[in-house]
């Protein structure tokens, strides 16, 4: 898969997507190429065309207050990655969901109910309650009113495309 940087309406890096959802956007009038892969070409029916690097998005989106969908990567966005029993931060593959009331006892998957939990802490606390297990959570579980803009930061720097280096923040790597 070859990966192409999408950059905000103000030039921040705002999600790396596959090239050919890219290139739909691209023809649909929704995103700007701002760079182009220097040796990398996508090829056509009847030519060959420059594999978009960068991209940026033309306008800016508002998110409606009743679009706030519920799934694992916006409650670890709503929990800002952070594991709600140890309070310390961790990657998205170290990362897991937990039912603060157990599904085995009538806990319901949802908004309410769910926190982000590390796999150790998880394991921790396992078909109890946080008060039963002796832990405590940092916050209550709530729906959220509007979810941060999950910024691109995963990434080793080693492994950014060297197109990408003017639109690469430091502030964006951990």
């Amino acid at each position: 898969m070859t990966a192409v940087l999408v950059l905000d309406v103000d030039w921040r890096p705002l999600r790396v997507e596959a090239w050919q959802k890219v290139i739909c956007d691209v023809f649909l009038g929704k995103i700007e190429v701002v760079h182009y892969s220097a040796d990398k070409t996508i090829r056509g029916t009847t030519r060959e065309y420059q594999m978009p690097s960068v991209v940026r998005v033309l306008r800016r989106f508002r998110r409606d207050k009743q679009a706030i969908k519920f799934s694992r990567l916006n409650i670890y966005a709503r929990d800002a990655f952070t594991c709600q029993y140890c309070r310390q931060a961790f990657a998205t593959e170290e990362l897991t969901f937990d039912h603060v009331h157990p599904r085995s006892r009538g806990g319901r998957t949802e908004w309410t109910n769910i926190v982000t939990c590390c796999v150790d802490c998880n394991a921790a606390k396992a078909d109890r309650t946080p008060a039963e297990a002796g832990m405590q959570l940092a916050r209550a579980p709530k729906k959220p009113k509007w979810l941060p803009a999950i910024e691109v930061r995963d990434m080793d720097r080693r492994r950014v495309p060297e197109e990408w280096a003017p639109y690469w923040s430091a502030t964006l790597d951990r």
